[in-house]
């Protein structure tokens, strides 16, 4: 019965929607129309916590991914997505939003932002018949829901050697990292701890300076953020875990250097930008929408799809963009060799095993040091030679930074 309601309330809100003109937040679909039920025989519905007419940044990554998916496998974005965007980690608001794209019919729901984790999680329990897949959080079931995530960290580390390169070839040891949150979501955290060691494998004096700003997606204080790590604490290179691109609008303007997020920001930054850890979202994304397409009850999606999903480097999951002609000479050539180690499963880079380059352009070469992973602290966090932290601590708690971190805020 509870089900029953909802689907009336949906069906009178995406009514009087259409009477009224779409607001901020109504759900559309990806040619920018008015949602109307899918033509086709299965549905995909999307809760964007950004715009999906976005151009760079987190929500452009996840849209441009369930596009690429769906047109993978047959399906029209202009007809067979369902998009509400603009909605806030607030549980009323995304549980109205997950009503209307059930009273749309939907098959599969797809939630992008970590504070819509138990909207998610109660509206499977009251949707059995519908699949549900909410990115970067923790919470899933046997059924119909799960949690998808990736290891860009590992990606991270990457962007943070050709950050390490620029910052020896400027003479400037000291980075700038403008980052959502901090040590309170191992996301964020293990990010920035990655960032920092590729940064040291090349240059082992690299400081990286964080400035928290404590929201996912407010542009004004990411500008701001960078704004203070240049002027106060003379980063030459600025990173980011955050929505848009303004850190490296930022950098541009500022005549430094900067590592992306989420997506390509040479664009918006051409004489800036070195980089970007990216998410190729559209692995996850068919995987996903192809496993509910051929099952025959909702109830089988996490059992076929394997659980919980956290790839990386290996299955493509995550990457980074392709280096701009800003890097240094030798950065190209030392990515790839530490890519290799971590695709073939030689390394990784939490172990008590670090990476130390050395050599010009042409004769790049690595070698592997038995070595503790210290916090910044002074703490072991893994002893010299040991393999690396568990992934659940990568995922879940991981709540230090490593030797070289300071937090500016």
């Amino acid at each position: 019965m509870k089900k029953l309601l909802s689907l009336i309330v949906a069906s009178v809100v995406l009514c009087a929607a259409l009477f009224t003109g779409c607001a901020s937040g109504a759900s559309e679909n990806a040619e920018g129309g008015s949602a109307s039920a899918s033509g086709g025989d299965f549905t995909v519905g999307a809760i964007y916590i950004n715009s999906q007419n976005d151009t760079a940044g987190y929500t452009y990554a996840h849209h441009q991914g369930i596009i690429k998916a769906m047109e993978a496998l047959g399906l029209s974005p202009s007809t067979d997505l369902k998009i509400i965007d603009n909605v806030p980690e607030d549980d009323e608001q995304v549980r109205t939003a997950i009503e209307q794209l059930a009273g749309q019919g939907c098959n599969i729901i797809f939630g992008i932002s970590f504070g819509y984790l138990t909207a998610f999680s109660e509206a499977a329990e009251e949707y059995p018949d519908i699949v549900f897949c909410h990115a970067t959080g923790y919470l899933s079931n046997e059924t119909n829901f799960n949690n998808y995530f990736g290891r860009i960290y590992q990606a991270r580390y990457l962007a943070g050697i050709a950050a390490g390169y620029k910052s020896l070839e400027t003479g400037n040891n000291d980075i700038g990292y403008v980052s959502a949150w901090g040590t309170e979501y191992a996301e964020t955290c293990s990010g920035i701890n990655a960032f920092a060691l590729g940064a040291q494998s090349v240059n082992p004096d690299a400081v990286v300076h964080v400035d928290q700003i404590s929201d996912w997606g407010n542009q004004e204080l990411e500008r701001q953020a960078a704004e203070v790590l240049v002027s106060s604490y003379n980063c030459g290179v600025i990173a980011q875990h955050c929505d848009s691109a303004q850190p490296q609008i930022v950098a541009q303007e500022q005549g430094v250097y900067g590592c992306g997020y989420n997506s390509d920001m040479a664009n918006e930054a051409p004489d800036a930008h070195l980089t970007a850890p990216v998410w190729n979202w559209d692995v996850f994304y068919q995987l996903a929408i192809e496993t509910a397409m051929n099952e025959a009850s909702a109830s089988e999606f996490v059992t076929n799809i394997g659980g919980n999903y956290y790839g990386g480097l290996a299955e493509g999951m995550v990457d980074i963009s392709p280096l701009t002609d800003n890097n240094a000479p030798e950065a190209s050539e030392a990515i790839e060799i530490a890519r290799d180690l971590m695709v073939s499963g030689q390394w990784d880079v939490f172990s008590g095993t670090a990476l130390v380059f050395s050599g010009e352009e042409g004769s790049v070469t690595v070698e592997q040091v038995s070595r503790d992973l210290m916090d910044n602290e002074g703490q072991i966090i893994v002893g010299a030679g040991e393999g690396s932290v568990d992934d659940s601590v990568i995922q879940g708690s991981m709540n230090y930074y490593v030797a070289g971190v300071v937090a500016e805020s």
